[in-house]
């Protein structure tokens, strides 16, 4: 189709094409790619959380997509207002038999409690699963050992919202329900029983670490960091940062400070953060450099041992032995992320006490 004389020249005077299309593909995809960051917004952006005093740099990077994702569970929540007393009403106690919580509730609100906790806890089991399958007149009676536990764990709750009120509403008002670690589980997810020794080659310290666990977050971290703190009450401490210094009676080890960095690295998977939301980076161990989380942090700790020693530890000879752990036939028991799921506040800081004053003192509830 073309003269003969312009294939000739053609062929003798080659000419790349290659290099300005791809220039011009680089070009034209680094635009479209702008305009999609302009569109949709940039996927990396960040927000900063600020931890410490303004000027000093102490602040954590969190991604505004995940900012943005909230915690699936919170959509499970539902307004659910109380029964506004005039005085007049007939007390729980009053009405129905063994009420040994809840006593001084109205009927209205008693019911709408324990509604809310089937829901809570056993939402395909129903009342069947305190109250077993008899006529209402049987729902007095202590028959079933969940009835028991949930009893129990209604004290729990009321202390907790009562006694705790500087960690679970440290910001604003939170509060707990059984909600926040059942989430329509019988069981929460996330509790812990002892599963030491992990290592049965060995004797002493190291047969409770060099294994992955869950309980060391899958690290060849020490495996009984939360048996020891969580529940023993043991001192929370790193070694001496100078080498070669004489340890007096009780001084942290360095076997001491890998369990306290396994129980660091649990805090940090429960809340899903790292360590500077509680430590100075630039005084680390300086208790009086912390950020306020840190005393937040530090009142969970009490808490949590609180919740073990008093409320959890003591079911054991309640709880059948389906329910208890599988090596040692403890109860279970609960740790951060029993009720934070990955998470800085469970349900991200959603204020589940709201409706449920019943639950938020051992006294008798205050409606507003």
């Amino acid at each position: 189709m073309l003269p003969n004389w312009f294939n000739v020249w053609n062929k003798e005077n080659p000419t790349n094409v290659y290099g300005p299309a791809v220039l011009v593909g680089v070009l034209g995809g680094a635009i479209f790619l702008a305009i999609m960051i302009v569109v949709w917004g940039q996927p990396a952006a960040t927000n900063s959380l600020q931890t410490g005093p303004r000027g000093t740099g102490m602040s954590m990077a969190e991604f505004t997509r995940d900012l943005g994702t909230p915690d699936p569970d919170i959509a499970e929540l539902s307004e659910n207002e109380p029964y506004i007393p005039d005085g007049s009403e007939a007390l729980a106690k009053d009405i129905y038999s063994n009420v040994q919580v809840l006593g001084d509730v109205t009927e209205d609100n008693f019911n709408r409690v324990m509604a809310a906790m089937t829901e809570w806890v056993a939402p395909d089991q129903g009342c069947a699963y305190c109250h077993g399958d008899g006529d209402i007149e049987t729902y007095g009676e202590d028959t079933l050992y969940t009835k028991v536990v949930a009893r129990r764990m209604i004290e729990m709750t009321q202390n907790i919202n009562e006694s705790w009120e500087g960690h679970v509403s440290a910001n604003k008002q939170v509060g707990v329900t059984c909600m926040t670690c059942h989430r329509g589980q019988n069981v929460p997810s996330e509790v812990w029983f002892k599963i030491d020794p992990v290592n049965e080659a060995t004797a002493g310290w190291p047969a409770v670490q060099n294994r992955a666990t869950p309980l060391s977050q899958y690290t060849s971290l020490p495996s009984n960091a939360l048996e020891a703190y969580l529940l023993n009450y043991e001192r929370i401490g790193v070694h001496d940062l100078e080498s070669r210094v004489a340890n007096e009676p009780g001084d942290p080890l360095i076997q001491h400070a890998e369990r306290t960095y396994s129980l660091m690295n649990y805090f940090a998977n429960s809340l899903g953060r790292n360590c500077v939301l509680c430590h100075n980076t630039r005084a680390f161990y300086d208790t009086e450099q912390v950020t306020p989380q840190w005393s937040t942090a530090s009142q969970g700790i009490a808490m949590v041992q609180e919740i073990n020693n008093d409320y959890l530890v003591p079911l054991t000879d309640v709880l059948p032995a389906d329910r208890l752990g599988p090596m040692h036939g403890d109860a279970p028991k609960a740790a951060c992320k029993t009720c934070h799921k990955g998470y800085q506040q469970p349900l991200q800081g959603t204020n589940v006490i709201k409706d449920w004053p019943e639950l938020a003192t051992t006294g008798v509830p205050v409606y507003e």
